[in-house]
Parts: C-alpha cells; sequence; structure tokens
C-alpha cells in the first residue's frame, strides 16, 4: 500500500525532474490506462518505478506498478461516486494555494523554483498540487471505508507469525526515551521590543508603504512571506483561535495591532471574507529568546534534573508539572514512535538526540541540552527508559508490531477482494503494451485492450 498514497510531494515533483531527460526514441508520455473517468499517464508508472529505484527496491517491474496505480485509480474513481465520502474538492483546491506558497518559501524567487522542477508556469504546478491532494484524499476515504471494519484475532496474529516469521524485518537497535521541554520564556521588556518594531511596521504602512513589502522584507513565516504574507481561501478552524479572532474581527483592508500566538506575535489584515472562508495578510515576528532567557531556563532545567536524581520529584511529576509539549507531559514525558508504540529505532533518531543518549545507561538523565520543537528554541532534558538490542521480531515481545504487519495483510487482502468485486461494473482500458502483464487480479480480461 505504500505505493498507493506514501509518495509524498516533493518526491513526486523531483520526479518531474527524472521524467524531463529522455532518450531518443522514448515514449514522452501518453495514456496507458483508463478506469473509470480516471486516467494513467505512462508517466505515473515511471515516476513510481523511478522513485523504487531510488530508494533500492529489488523489484521494479512495470507491470507491478501498473497494477497498484490502477487499484488506486479504481479506488479514487469510486470514491468520487461513494455518498459517504463528503465532497472536499473545493476546499482542497482551496488550500492548494498555501501549499503551493510554502514550496516557494524554500527559492529565492518563483522562477528559481518553476525551473527547478521542470514547470512552464505557477497554474501547471498548483494544477498539480491540486490533483495529487484530491486524488489522496479520496483514494484514503474509500480505503479506509472498505478496511474499516477489519479486525485481527490473537489467534491470527500467532497464525501469520508462524508462516512468516522468517520474512518479517530484522529490529534494528531501538530506545524507549522520556523528555522534559521547555521554551525559554521571553522578558516583558523583550516582548515590548517585538511589540514596538510591529506597530512601526504598521504605522509605516499607514504611511503609504504596502504590506505586501513589509510583510516579505520582515515576516518569519515561511509559508506566506514570500507571498506578501497573503493566505486565501482560509477556513473556520485552520488558523490557530487568536489568529481568526483577530482576522474575523477586522473591516476588510483593516490592519490589527500585535496580538501573540504560540509562534510569535503578528500584525493581520483582513483582505476580504466571503461566506465561512476569507483572506487575510499577516506578518509574523517570531519569539526568540535572547542569550539571558535561555540561560535563564537552562538554569531551571538543571535544578529540575538536580530533584529528580535526589528522589525529591519524579520525572512523570516532573513532565507534568514543568514540560512544555503538550504530546507528552501528560504521558510521563514518553515519546511515541510513528508505529505508536514507545519504542524508537536509535537509526532513525535526530542527530542531536543521538548525540545526547549514546553512552547513557538505561534509567539515567541526559545532560540538559539544547534543541528545537515546533521550530522553536527549547531547552531538554531526557530519561533512558529501556534499550533494546538489534533483534528478530519475536512473538513474546513484539506481539503490537506483529499484530500490525498481519493486520496490514489482511486489509490488502481485503482490498484485493474489493477490487475483483468491482472490476465488472466499471469501464476498464489498457495499452496494448500491458497486455501481457500478469497481474495479481485479472485486470487484463475486464479490460478492453488497445
Amino acid at each position: 500500500m505504500k505505493y498507493l498514497f506514501a509518495l509524498s510531494f516533493l518526491v513526486t515533483l523531483i520526479s518531474f525532474n527524472a521524467n524531463a531527460q529522455v532518450k531518443k526514441g522514448d515514449l514522452v508520455d501518453g495514456i496507458s490506462a483508463v478506469v473509470g473517468d480516471e486516467i494513467v499517464l505512462e508517466s505515473d508508472i515511471l515516476e513510481q518505478q523511478n522513485y523504487a529505484i531510488q530508494q533500492g527496491a529489488a523489484q521494479t517491474n512495470k507491470c507491478e506498478f501498473m497494477e497498484q496505480i490502477l487499484s488506486n485509480k479504481l479506488l479514487i474513481y469510486k470514491a468520487k461516486k461513494d455518498t459517504l465520502i463528503q465532497d472536499r474538492t473545493a476546499a482542497i483546491r482551496a488550500q492548494a494555494g498555501d501549499k503551493y506558497n510554502q514550496i516557494l518559501s524554500q527559492f529565492p524567487s518563483e522562477r528559481a523554483m518553476l525551473d527547478s522542477y521542470k514547470f512552464r508556469s505557477s497554474y501547471e504546478l498548483k494544477n498539480v498540487i491540486e490533483k495529487m491532494d484530491i486524488d489522496n484524499y479520496y483514494g484514503q476515504s474509500k480505503y479506509a471505508l472498505i478496511t474499516d471494519k477489519v479486525n485481527i484475532t490473537p489467534n491470527e496474529v500467532t497464525d501469520f507469525y508462524n508462516a512468516f516469521k522468517y520474512q518479517l524485518p530484522q529490529v534494528k537497535d531501538e530506545v524507549v526515551l522520556s523528555k522534559i521541554v521547555m521554551f525559554p520564556k521571553l522578558t516583558d521588556a523583550h516582548k515590548q521590543e517585538i511589540i514596538d518594531k510591529l506597530k512601526k511596521i504598521k504605522q509605516d504602512i499607514l504611511n503609504g508603504e504596502t504590506f505586501e513589502n513589509k510583510a516579505r522584507i520582515y515576516s518569519d513565516d515561511p509559508g506566506s512571506a514570500a507571498n506578501g504574507g497573503l493566505y486565501t481561501n482560509i477556513g473556520r478552524g485552520k488558523m490557530v483561535k487568536i489568529f481568526e479572532a483577530t482576522a474575523l474581527n477586522l473591516q476588510e483592508g483593516e490592519i490589527s495591532d500585535p496580538v501573540e500566538s504560540e509562534f510569535g506575535f503578528h500584525i493581520i489584515q483582513l483582505v476580504k471574507k466571503s461566506g465561512k472562508l476569507y483572506d487575510a495578510r499577516h506578518i509574523l515576528l517570531k519569539a526568540e529568546p535572547n542569550a539571558e532567557e535561555i540561560a535563564t531556563a537552562k538554569a531551571e532545567m538543571e535544578q529540575i534534573r538536580k530533584d529528580i536524581l535526589e528522589g525529591k520529584t519524579t520525572f512523570k511529576d516532573a513532565a507534568y508539572k514543568h514540560s512544555d509539549d503538550k504530546n507528552t507531559k501528560f504521558n510521563a514525558g514518553v515519546i511515541p514512535a510513528e508505529d505508536g508504540s514507545d519504542r524508537q529505532e536509535k537509526i532513525n533518531l535526530p542527530a542531536t538526540v543521538a548525540y545526547q543518549i549514546a553512552g547513557v545507561n538505561k534509567g539515567d538523565l541526559t545532560e540538559v541540552f539544547m534543541d528545537e520543537l515546533n521550530q522553536k528554541k527549547a531547552v531538554v532534558l531526557m530519561k533512558v527508559n529501556d534499550i533494546i538490542p538489534e533483534h528478530s521480531l519475536d512473538i513474546a515481545t513484539d506481539f503490537e508490531r506483529i499484530k500490525s504487519f498481519a493486520l496490514d495483510k489482511k486489509k490488502r487482502e481485503t482490498l484485493e477482494k474489493w477490487v475483483k468485486e468491482n472490476l465488472a461494473d466499471t469501464f476498464i482500458s489498457l495499452d496494448n503494451r500491458y497486455k501481457d502483464c500478469q497481474f495479481k487480479t485479472d485486470w487484463n480480461k475486464a479490460a478492453i485492450v488497445k
């Protein structure tokens, strides 16, 4: 399933570069299949094949990628006709502009971005963003509906393990970590400096300078600065509460006084309000702590570390009382892994964290160190709760992880069954180049081959 939905936007854009370098006699592009009214281009297949090769995949048979894409297109086609799936096309299109601006913020100019990804115009790139996001939404929604009631029993997990234990991946060295995170607090005087700077910027705009130019020069928001601070078609609840409340209490064209959010300090201009959507510009100045404020936070964390070591408090209680990380403070500071467990592979840890826990034994604390969380400077203290050496998956110690593999397999089988059941009433057309493919599902039998 990873090839159905997991390719990131950046990877897909990179593949445009790869496909742009074609050799004489190669097919540049063309329609390779049609599923319902969904079209599969030859470039769609080449993109996934190229990506798999770049990732070191052992098997890169084009027929396999074609079948994965065909299944995905069938999901999308059926999803768009499913009344149980909310039509979010308009909202996704509205958000494409924000994603475009986020990408643009990583380049010195719009032309540099378009040249890098081999697009002739911003219109082409925005269309690609829209189509990919719409397809991902419908494909994932339909897959979720199809597999929603798929469950697995402990006996099925055991049977799966006995059948596939020699094919399951080796688990690399793992650790279980907890952390206490503290964002250095700005002094009142420092906050006032930032507020005064924003007031000066606002006054310059009122005196005739443009909000757009000031945003490009001063704003610390990478998602909107390059676009003059503009966000368009903002839905209710999309922005943080203080931003939305401030923007919607303005008249069109009016600029707010400085307001503080979790990201820093803003001045906001309401550009347009239409029904449940609105356009707004803002200039963000991040609340970056200075050396003195960082030193104060470090001293406070050092005292917390000392109290834990002396038994005056527990790490769990200290995390609950002092940590600014909402994702871990209510869970004894334990850092969750991507698979939902608390085990993290050492090889995937951020470099800063890997350095700090090197040589630290089970149950010990790290030194107090500086890191970043949500692009904000933070003072951090960690505890190494457990160290798990590299090992083969074992049903006794890795049941939940094996259960996840078994459940994924059962969901894939459910999807394959659904695909077979829905081929008969769906128009399928395959290019003659794929007529000899040995598909798991008989797409050739269901298709018109041209």
